[in-house]
């Protein structure tokens, strides 16, 4: 993909995240935080234009990477895996997806992660919204406690610019983000 239809893209999902999922008011994050803002990224990720735009993003970031496959904690990362995996395809670079589960289940194979994962593969952890990476990094724990892989990158729709990056890179983890929330029209305490 060009920088010009790169550019083109990451725009037009600014615009379906702005008006789909970023909404004002009193909120407490999954961190546990509260928050004046929320994004909403299943409001994005699972729509049609959203899964494409945000999958062709992502797959362009992949390019250098030499990746296997792609995944994270469910919910957030599974639409956005499964439409990585499927464009990745038709753009003839298959990656792979896989899912995380917030717990182990107590049925069938008894996994906490789900999809055709093998060891030694190099995988990207997805994101929705990332605030402090407290998610991702149990969703690498669990991923490491169940697979002998190499988490390549962290890779996000939206960071929060509230510790997520700090406390990826404390942990040896690169988080590449396709917006900062500034770059969406909000204002963070500096």
């Amino acid at each position: 993909m060009d920088e010009t239809t790169y550019e083109h893209y990451r725009q037009r999902l600014a615009a379906l995240i702005k008006s789909r999922a970023l909404r004002f008011g009193d909120f407490k994050l999954a961190s546990g935080q509260r928050s004046n803002y929320f994004i909403d990224g299943k409001q994005v990720t699972m729509c049609a234009e959203g899964a494409y735009l945000l999958a062709r993003l992502i797959v362009a970031k992949l390019k250098d990477l030499q990746v296997d496959a792609v995944g994270g904690m469910a919910i957030g990362a599974d639409p956005i895996a499964g439409a990585v995996a499927a464009i990745s395809f038709a753009e003839g670079r298959p990656v792979d997806a896989f899912i995380v589960r917030k717990e182990r289940k107590e049925r069938g194979m008894g996994d906490q992660v789900a999809g055709p994962l093998k060891d030694k593969a190099r995988v990207v952890m997805l994101e929705d919204v990332i605030t402090t990476g407290g998610s991702t990094l149990r969703a690498i724990e669990a991923l490491k406690a169940e697979y002998d892989v190499e988490v390549v990158a962290v890779i996000a729709m939206v960071d929060r610019m509230q510790g997520a990056r700090a406390n990826l890179a404390a942990a040896g983890y690169d988080l590449q983000a396709i917006f900062d929330v500034t770059e969406l029209g909000v204002n963070i305490p500096r």
